[in-house]
């Protein structure tokens, strides 16, 4: 029976790993904005903040399958979708430019939900013990996969023409990773029994204090579901503000020749914050854990336009770790709060904050990257709301703390 648990907790990293090409759009954000939406920013971004949100929606309607079938069917479907996706999308060009939200945006986005959360919830079940660790050990995967697959995407697109020209050949062989990849893990990854669950829950102390296990609709009558997913849709935005123009703004910066540092800074950090930041938090407490990292992120957004030099890349990478951990605390939390038999479905409706910020995260930094052109320092405002963001969301913080009293 451990051993079941540990292959699911294996695959579940191979399949996130895949899932971490999310995290390298500004690889493809300005070629793309150029050569397919003739040079706007806003509307490329778009691409990745609709990924984001059909993310979450996705996460939804595969919670809810998971629990009706199988895990491993809704994986093993939800790679089908995401590699169909990459693949239409490497066949977009700039007259039927509205194709790559389509494909890449809205069918790699449900794609990505069906195997996103189902996975965490799915290992958390077998570890609910030490959920902290074990969604951080997770997540922290699909951060990593940005340090992966950022060389491979580079050299890519470099190959076949560079920036403008090699990004179809990029999203068609992702397609083939996430296929591949999708489908094998899929098989090993299983639900444990009900016995199982119930018997590992009685016998830990801090799971005994668990809420009842809520189902969506108990869950949509708590204050708490509410805090907690505008608190998600505030916390994310100067994280995924950094993913989508970590390259353009070291280039902007006049680091061109090593732009591509930012994009690997972020993806790593990231990833060791998702690790790092969820054991901390079984430690120290989930709620604690989420004002700490929204503080960080709240003074890191502040610092951008001050930072120059290799000095960027040091704030990308700091962003990345608060960013990071702020994606590994927010399920271990919903779990907590809601219990871990309809967690899949519980965080995909969580997710629906962290899909509202995407959007309004990516239209906000498209909009004054617009602006800024080559001087980046005009860029800064979209910052400062997300600092600002970041402070509103420790407040809801503390509300729900108070509450939970």
């Amino acid at each position: 029976m451990k051993k079941q648990g540990f292959y699911t907790v294996i695959a579940a990293v191979a399949v996130q790993l895949t899932l971490g090409v999310a995290y390298i759009w500004s690889v493809f954000q300005t070629g793309i904005a150029n050569s397919i939406f003739g040079g706007d920013n806003a509307a490329a971004g778009l691409t990745f903040s609709l990924l984001l949100t059909m993310l979450t929606i996705g996460s939804v309607i595969g919670g809810k399958l998971a629990v009706r079938y199988s895990t491993r069917s809704v994986i093993f479907i939800g790679g089908i979708i995401l590699s169909l996706g990459f693949f239409l999308a490497s066949f977009v060009t700039a007259a039927n430019a509205w194709l790559l939200w389509l494909t890449y945006g809205v069918m790699g986005g449900l794609g990505m939900g069906f195997t996103y959360s189902t996975t965490i919830a799915c290992a958390q079940k077998w570890y609910p013990h030490k959920k902290g660790l074990v969604t951080g050990i997770i997540v922290s995967a699909l951060g990593f996969g940005g340090v992966v697959f950022t060389p491979i995407v580079e050299r890519v697109i470099s190959a076949f023409g560079g920036a403008g020209m090699g990004e179809p050949k990029a999203f068609m062989i992702l397609s083939l990773v996430f296929l591949t990849v999708c489908s094998v893990g899929s098989f090993f990854i299983k639900n444990p029994p009900e016995g199982y669950l119930m018997d590992a829950v009685v016998s830990n102390t801090a799971a005994k204090k668990q809420a009842t296990e809520a189902t969506p609709s108990e869950m949509f009558k708590t204050p708490q579901f509410y805090l907690l997913t505008f608190a998600f849709l505030l916390a994310c935005m100067g994280g995924l503000m950094m993913i989508g123009f970590a390259k353009p703004i070291a280039v902007a910066k006049g680091l061109a020749s090593t732009a591509t540092i930012g994009v690997l800074a972020i993806s790593m950090f990231n990833s060791l914050g998702r690790l790092l930041w969820g054991i901390i938090s079984d430690k120290l407490g989930r709620i604690n854990t989420l004002i700490l990292l929204l503080s960080l992120t709240a003074v890191f957004s502040l610092l951008v336009n001050a930072a120059n030099g290799y000095w960027i890349y040091v704030l990308i990478a700091l962003i990345g770790f608060s960013y990071g951990g702020l994606l590994s605390n927010f399920p271990s939390l919903t779990a907590d709060l809601f219990g871990a038999k309809h967690m899949a479905t519980n965080y995909g409706f969580v997710l629906l904050g962290f899909g509202g910020g995407a959007v309004i995260s990516s239209q906000i930094a498209g909009y004054y990257k617009n602006i800024a052109a080559n001087d980046i320092n005009l860029m800064f405002p979209a910052f400062v709301i997300a600092s600002c963001c970041a402070v509103a969301g420790i407040v809801m913080m503390l509300i729900l703390k108070k509450m939970n009293k």
